[in-house]
């Protein structure tokens, strides 16, 4: 149940006509931000939660 060619082409024109051709970029920029600090915080939440099992385990 994958997301095909056509269903992302109207998605993408579906986004054009809500946000407009020139928010579309900022929008962009924003959810790249938003996924990176993310990705970023997930992985310190890792980092601690190894960083605890190896402390228990000594």
């Amino acid at each position: 149940m994958g997301v095909g060619g056509g269903s992302l082409l109207i998605i993408a024109l579906v986004a054009v006509l809500i946000f407009g051709p020139k928010k579309l970029p900022e929008l962009g920029k924003a959810a790249g931000n938003t996924l990176r600090e993310f990705k970023n915080a997930t992985k310190g939440l890792a980092d601690d939660e190894d960083k605890d099992k190896k402390d228990a385990d000594r």
